[in-house]
């Protein structure tokens, strides 16, 4: 039985499956930000947690699970409630989960914010190997600085043609721009949203 969180209309044209970050849970501010707005635009939204996190409400906090664990049940979430048409979305690693499922399960697309390509401070650790054959048309909204992976070393990475980055202004893993550069985490947050629901709308109807 899986504890979800639900936003927009039960009869909307496609579902999104949105995952929490490695951190986090489902309720995140960001988290509940993102699935509020895509909500607004039409779109079912339905938020769930990896096995890690529920564990974690019941006790101490956990390291996230091994890929397997977190595949097996983004899976289960999406055959058990996502429908006929559905995105795959998430949170860095939520989004990262959902692009290794999301050619495999046939979603019409995958959103990630914040891809985490790599660890902080190992370059060379990257994540990117499935990103290459990646076939469902796929946006990354990612901070210009990210430590996962910032706009000069992303530009040097061979990734599908299926994939389309947003680059927000002076943004972090969070999309939190310095007070110094001007930008607002609010402005970037908002930008990668329309720049969101612009994509979808060319898959969903």
């Amino acid at each position: 039985m899986h504890t979800l969180l639900r936003n927009g209309p039960a009869g909307a044209s496609a579902t999104i499956v949105l995952a929490h970050g490695a951190g986090a849970g489902m309720d995140h501010p960001f988290l509940a930000t993102v699935a509020e707005s895509l909500g607004d635009a039409g779109y079912q939204v339905l938020r769930f947690e990896f096995p890690y996190q529920q564990a974690a409400r019941q006790g101490p906090r956990r390291a996230p699970d091994r890929l397997p664990v977190l595949q097996a049940e983004m899976r289960e979430v999406v055959r058990a409630h996502a429908g006929a048409a559905f995105v795959l979305a998430g949170k860095s690693l939520g989004g990262r989960v959902a692009t290794t499922l999301a050619d495999e399960l046939g979603a019409v697309a995958a959103v990630v914010f914040g891809y985490p390509f790599h660890p902080p401070r190992q370059p060379t650790r990257l994540r990117t190997e499935h990103l290459r054959a990646l076939r469902t048309p796929t946006l990354i909204l990612q901070g210009e600085r990210d430590p996962f992976g910032t706009r000069a070393e992303v530009a040097g990475y061979a990734l599908a043609p299926a994939i389309e980055i947003e680059w927000l202004p002076d943004g972090d893993h969070s999309l939190q721009p310095r007070r110094r550069s001007g930008h607002t985490v609010e402005a970037n947050l908002q930008a990668a949203l329309r720049r969101t629901v612009g994509f979808l709308q060319q898959f969903t109807g």
